[in-house]
């Protein structure tokens, strides 16, 4: 039974359903796209996202974006979709990925990077807090284990840049979701304050992409020494693609995993679920809870994830049947049924942005000796 609720909650997102509506999928412009030389893999879910696409390819709607790939370079296609703020990975194989700057970069690094600290603590895993500022999968998935597990964990968003409604229905069972524009001087002093008085705090944007707001790694670990700080990217914080954009299916296609489960077509294909990003949350949980006690940072990847799983044996036979079970909970999102919990009693996300910048009355960060 254990086994299929691990397989379950690693295809949750394709077992929800809202007042008996199934989850979004992937948009009309994400997925795979032949190029005049290759494929390259897209990802406009994201409205912001899907605008860049299209000012960089000058193409509206998905017949153009076919058309104009065919006649385009993979990788030259990746560029320039990058350049304008776009997410795209052109399919690389193994071999070239593992050749190229970015793939030595990935390679060099452990799955879990740490860093401790130095300061002895007496951590209770029930009256943790945890301030989440992840988005998407791996990062929520990280946060919602640990509210599983009784911590209280207030969620950061943009005003300006929503979360997905059916990804956060997903991942935001027990947790508190606010929003909070840290441009204005007053948010971002209570933002502060709120990681000053927690224990964990979770990073999931781009390197650096919160460094002005000092709530980068380094800046938090030197303010606070008794943070856990856990950093969640794609493609990790050092070599050339540390700054840019990414996501599970986008990672799949660079580091070899769509050409290696290549369609008899000869198109590319993709692990049955967003494996990367499940495996890096879990990982970015347990990073948390190990720093506890000494404070420090953690650094994962999903690229660096996708490594490990090449190390693993290829599976071999039929894929077994699994059981999926499922769980129904109301919630202020209307009536959700989804994957039962891996730990801890069913709990329905928060309202997204409906919460307050401030932690529950009665939990408190564990003391220090």
């Amino acid at each position: 039974m254990q086994t299929e609720l691990i397989a379950a909650n690693f295809a949750s997102i394709a077992h929800l359903s809202v007042d008996g509506r199934p989850a979004s999928g992937f948009a009309e412009l994400s997925g795979y796209f032949r190029c005049s030389d290759g494929w390259l893999r897209t990802h406009a879910n994201f409205p912001h996202h899907r605008r860049a696409l299209c000012e960089a390819l000058g193409v509206d709607g998905r017949e153009q974006l076919l058309q104009t790939l065919a006649q385009n370079r993979a990788i030259e296609a990746e560029q320039a979709i990058r350049d304008a703020g776009g997410v795209a990975a052109a399919v690389r194989s193994r071999h070239e990925w593992a050749q190229s700057a970015a793939g030595r970069a990935v390679a060099a690094d452990p799955w879990i990077r740490f860093a401790a600290g130095e300061r002895s603590r007496r951590p209770d895993p029930r009256r943790l807090r945890v301030l989440d500022f992840t988005r998407v999968i791996a990062g929520p998935t990280a946060t919602k284990f640990l509210a599983a597990l009784g911590a209280d964990v207030l969620r950061i968003d943009p005003p300006g840049m929503p979360e997905l409604l059916d990804q956060h229905l997903d991942t935001g069972a027990g947790k508190r979701s606010a929003l909070a524009d840290l441009n204005v001087p007053q948010t971002l002093a209570r933002v502060m304050q709120l990681a000053a008085d927690a224990d964990v705090v979770m990073l999931g944007y781009r390197p650096g992409a919160l460094a002005r707001f000092g709530l980068d790694p380094q800046q938090l670990h030197a303010r606070h020494p008794h943070l856990a700080v856990v950093q969640i990217d794609a493609w990790g914080d050092s070599g050339p693609w540390a700054d840019q954009r990414g996501f599970d299916s986008i990672v799949q296609a660079a580091t070899g995993i769509g050409a290696t489960y290549r369609q008899p077509d000869g198109s590319p294909g993709a692990l049955p679920v967003q494996a990367l990003d499940h495996a890096t949350g879990y990982g970015a949980a347990a990073a948390a809870l190990a720093l506890l006690e000494r404070g420090g940072v953690a650094h994962l990847s999903l690229a660096r994830t996708a490594e490990q799983l090449f190390k693993l044996p290829a599976p071999t036979g039929a894929p077994a049947g699994l059981t999926v079970p499922i769980v129904s909970v109301e919630g202020p999102h209307g009536l959700l049924r989804q994957v039962a919990p891996l730990v801890g009693a069913v709990q329905p996300p928060g309202g997204y942005g409906a919460a307050s910048l401030q932690w529950l009355t009665g939990t408190a960060p564990a003391t220090q000796e």
